[in-house]
């Protein structure tokens, strides 16, 4: 025979259920938004003007109070003394809304309801009139979770709907929402709370609950939180639980598995000063500790973008992701580092980060991450060496990441000033005082009998430096000496594209800053047409047949600079030749097909 279950003593005393920190101080007026006073100020307005939206759509991250403000709206749309900004939170429709049981106002989960049915059961009872409010309140939580199907079928109904009818939709991913949706609604864009009015808010919990907290272990949780008020909260509650006295930063650091914060001024020193195995040391003994890899790397990123903010703006910044112990630390080290340095170690812990996810190596890219920090001085970009390399003087060799940057002199450039009352013609620069030996520099001024000169010493001179405009260059057909210190470049007319690229004001710069290392003068160059000139230039080849010989076509064929290039570029060969080809030739008009004809006819 079963044993029958016993039944309970009703006068025996139960336990009242434990509300949860974050909905027992879920903000119930407009006021009470933290960080969202722009929404708040919108909706207040637009309940004291009477121009309230039949449809509005709340989006932003997740604990920001879209939930919150769409009860808040709900309340003040159906209170006894609304439509108000301010509801009473004491009347019957205000407390069931705050509880959820008002039969009037629905909270629909959108990834639960998102079939076409629930949809076109909704469509149905939008029809009937409200029990006891003034509207009907519909609240779509996750809204984006919907299907195609459903959100076809509340197209109609969304932008005409009755008038005892209202729509709020809430999402945290607002691109998937279709734009016949969008359009249809009001929008309004809920913002990341920042970590000082998490803090405030956190510390007025504290005060009212009666547990004693530490303002770095409420800063460190509101940091933690990442903008999201929930999250703090909810922090925060699983905090005061395992907790028995006073909360302490070290309490909070150990239950999140966060490393404090003189362990990061630890970690971040060693970086700083190139010593990859104290880092890698430091990094082994906490893990043996506890200490939760992804959570240090998401301290790092903060401790690296707060030497972004200080070596950006100083050390008055209005708030850095940082604790007040750390701030000196972070004031000292970003005056030693550069601010190029800065970016690409956050650039590496970044991309370390993504690279965590799903990966069940976290200590090993994070080992790595902090051995490319450590190097991060010995590597130089793209622009530095560019520049060094451009110096006088300097020549810079390609630096190898752990081996140091070799430089070695260079032959410094002629001074003309110095070299005014020398006689003109070829001037040798001497090698360099510390006895290295120097390739010789010459310079030749520019002048009639030295013009064929200073024109091949120029275009050897271009094809190093620029060879794409060197090419370009090397069609002119003439080149003369139109007067002192300027230099006239004709070319034939068949090559205007590479005398319009040449002419730009960019390219002349460089033609005139070239002439200059050549000649040791500021000489002016020019560009024209040569219009009489029938040939192409005198290195590219004979005079241009109007007929081509069959006994040579294949050779003056691959003298034409359009073959030319397609060899180069391409590898490209001739390997057969029609006997009618010639590319100088006009086009033969094209034979119009039949269809063409009945096209032209009709």
């Amino acid at each position: 025979m079963a044993k029958s279950k016993p039944t309970p003593d009703p006068a025996a005393p139960t336990t009242p259920a434990y509300t949860v920190v974050a909905r027992r101080y879920r903000p119930q007026q407009f006021s009470d938004l933290i960080g969202q006073e722009h929404v708040a100020n919108a909706l207040v307005n637009a309940l004291k003007s009477g121009r309230v939206a039949h449809a509005y759509l709340f989006t932003g991250a997740r604990g920001v109070g879209k939930t919150s403000a769409a009860r808040i709206l709900a309340k003040a749309l159906n209170c006894v003394k609304g439509p108000t900004p301010t509801p009473c939170d004491m009347c019957d429709s205000c407390l069931a809304v705050m509880t959820g049981d008002d039969v009037d106002v629905s909270e629909i989960d959108g990834a639960s309801n998102g079939r076409i049915d629930e949809a076109r059961d909704l469509r149905q009872n939008v029809g009937f009139r409200p029990t006891r409010g003034r509207y009907k309140i519909y609240i779509i939580d996750e809204v984006h979770m919907l299907s195609t199907g459903a959100f076809n079928a509340l197209l109609k109904t969304m932008e005409e709907p009755p008038e005892h009818v209202k729509f709020i939709l809430a999402t945290t991913e607002v691109q998937k929402i279709p734009i016949t949706i969008l359009s249809r609604c009001q929008r309004f864009d809920f913002a990341h709370v920042g970590a000082g009015k998490i803090f405030d808010q956190l510390k007025r919990i504290c005060e009212r609950e009666g547990h004693p907290a530490d303002d770095d272990a409420l800063r460190l949780v509101a940091r933690r939180a990442a903008g999201s008020m929930r999250d703090s909260q909810s922090l925060l509650d699983q905090l005061l639980a395992s907790a028995p006295g006073k909360l302490t930063a070290e309490q909070v650091s150990a239950v999140l598995g966060t490393a404090g914060d003189d362990r990061v001024i630890q970690l971040a020193t060693a970086i700083l000063a190139n010593d990859a195995k104290a880092a890698l040391d430091l990094i082994a003994a906490w893990v043996d500790q506890g200490l939760q890899i992804t959570e240090l790397v998401d301290q790092l990123v903060e401790y690296w973008r707060a030497l972004m903010l200080v070596s950006c703006g100083g050390a008055d910044i209005r708030e850095l992701p940082v604790s007040p112990n750390q701030f000196e630390a972070v004031k000292t080290q970003a005056s030693a580092i550069t601010l190029d340095a800065i970016l690409a170690g956050l650039e590496v812990l970044t991309a370390t980060k993504t690279r965590m996810r799903g990966s069940a190596h976290t200590q090993v890219l994070l080992e790595m991450a902090v051995v490319r920090l450590s190097k991060l001085r010995e590597l130089r970009s793209v622009e530095q060496l560019v520049q060094l390399a451009t110096q006088s003087g300097v020549v810079v060799t390609a630096p190898v990441a752990g081996a140091n940057t070799a430089t070695r002199p260079a032959p410094a450039p002629t001074n003309p000033a110095n070299d005014a009352g020398k006689k003109n013609g070829p001037q040798t620069v001497k090698p360099s005082e510390n006895g290295a030996t120097n390739a010789t520099v010459s310079t030749v001024p520019l002048s009639e009998s030295t013009l064929q000169d200073v024109w091949e010493r120029f275009l050897r001179y271009a094809r190093e430096k620029f060879p794409i405009l060197a090419k370009h260059l090397s069609f002119a057909n003439s080149h003369a000496n139109s007067g002192p210190n300027a230099l006239v470049i004709r070319f034939p007319a068949s090559y205007a594209d590479s005398r319009k690229e040449c002419e730009t004001e960019a390219n002349t710069q460089r033609f005139v800053n070239a002439l200059k290392q050549v000649t040791g003068q500021q000489v002016s160059v020019r560009f024209e047409v040569d219009h009489a000139a029938t040939t192409q230039p005198a290195d590219k080849g004979q005079p241009i047949p109007t007929v081509l010989a069959p006994t040579n076509s294949k050779r003056w064929l691959e003298s034409l600079p359009m073959f030319k290039k397609a060899s180069e570029a391409l590898g490209a060969e001739i390997r057969a030749i029609d006997d009618d080809f010639n590319p100088h030739a006009p086009p033969k008009p094209v034979a119009k097909t039949d269809d063409e004809n009945d096209t032209d006819e009709e």
